[in-house]
């Protein structure tokens, strides 16, 4: 997926510069990048005007929210392939909010059957019961012919509504979707419910929890990402993909919205300043003559909180972004000696996540996250 064709996107606050979009990563290793066909598939449905074009455009091609104002109905099913990393790769379907895809014409078992996980989009802002209709008979059917499907579910526009009312509105669509579900003998389906909207960053927290289900070196990740912040004083860590600012992992502490922002923040700053001034180390001012952002890209932000947003980036579209105290951040030593230390052991582990999984696909090989952390000596935390 490119977005140098992508007449509807502009370069606004928080983009990428047209032509920066998911391609050959020059550090991934050769024969990693799956097939199209191979890829976990994520389906976007729901009725007209409910919101799903806009989601698309939004995450993936970095269309600001207003612009979405002026897009035409879905007409036909329309892909997008994500492909940036071993750990993101996926093709996304926005499929016709008035076209039954489980009518006799269409090939069923084609469109679900290698479905990942199903995003039913519902607006919040609408009547929502003919949604829920759907949203039952799309479940019943589509959990028939691939049970592995992960379910989720958008009650979208939710930044029209009061705080209040959105978590009514999310009460009422869950009890009522449950119900449906029960009466009819699917109480094993699962539902997961997501509060979302184009104009704040749920949207994109709401992806990550999606994407993350379809990634499975997930607990990998996660046990490198807690054994990186108790070594090293860190707070809160995000492995993010760049692009879309999706994060693929977190350490196992509750992720907090306002901390989530703030790095999706933080990356939005480190783009834009590397993108017009070439500067990809934001302490030390380095210049680079090409301007990239690449796997030397590094930033420190201290905030008025006595709080530090620190970010490297792990390879041209994975970036590690964390939190942490200044007074913690300070006894590491001269410019974070010992975090960056251990940061590159843990990218370095990141690589040999990456090896494990060409050697799977060879059929050969099995890694688990113990072996990786002895075999790079994750340094122990400072006291």
């Amino acid at each position: 997926m490119s977005y140098a064709d992508d007449d509807t996107t502009g370069n606004f606050v928080g983009s990428f510069p047209k032509g920066f979009g998911y391609g050959p990563d020059e550090n991934e290793v050769d024969g990693v990048a799956a097939a199209a066909e191979e890829k976990p598939r994520i389906l976007l449905m729901g009725l007209r005007r409910s919101g799903k074009s806009s989601i698309q455009k939004v995450v993936f091609h970095k269309v600001s929210p207003n612009e979405t104002l002026f897009l035409e109905s879905t007409n036909k099913i329309v892909k997008d392939d994500v492909s940036n990393s071993s750990f993101v790769q996926f093709q996304i379907w926005d499929l016709p909010g008035h076209i039954d895809f489980f009518d006799p014409t269409f090939d069923s078992e084609n469109i679900f059957g290698g479905c990942g996980a199903l995003i039913f989009v519902i607006d919040a802002q609408d009547d929502y019961m003919e949604a829920l209709s759907r949203l039952h008979s799309t479940v019943s059917r589509a959990y028939k012919i691939n049970p592995k499907i992960k379910f989720e579910v958008f009650i979208h526009k939710v930044d029209g509504l009061s705080d209040d009312h959105k978590i009514e509105t999310q009460r009422d669509i869950h009890q009522r979707a449950s119900d449906d579900l029960q009466d009819t003998g699917l109480e094993s389906v699962h539902l997961s419910f997501h509060l979302t909207s184009i104009y704040d960053h749920s949207i994109f927290e709401a992806f990550s929890k999606v994407v993350q289900k379809l990634i499975p070196q997930l607990p990998v990740l996660e046990n490198l990402l807690n054994i990186l912040i108790s070594n090293s004083g860190i707070e809160k860590a995000f492995l993010f993909d760049v692009v879309s600012k999706i994060y693929i992992a977190t350490d196992s502490s509750p992720v907090d919205m306002q901390c989530y922002e703030l790095c999706c923040d933080m990356i939005d700053v480190v783009i834009d300043v590397s993108c017009i001034y070439g500067v990809t180390d934001i302490v030390l001012s380095r210049i680079r003559d090409d301007g990239a952002f690449d796997n030397q890209s590094a930033a420190i932000i201290k905030l008025n909180t006595n709080t530090i947003l620190y970010l490297r980036e792990v390879n041209r579209y994975l970036a590690l972004v964390c939190i942490l105290r200044e007074d913690s951040f300070e006894r590491q030593g001269p410019v974070a000696g010992i975090i960056d230390y251990n940061f590159h052991c843990f990218r370095h582990a990141i690589q040999e996540v990456f090896d494990v999984r060409q050697k799977q696909e060879l059929g050969s090989g099995h890694l688990n996250s113990t072996e990786l952390v002895h075999s790079n000596g994750i340094a122990s935390k400072i006291q």
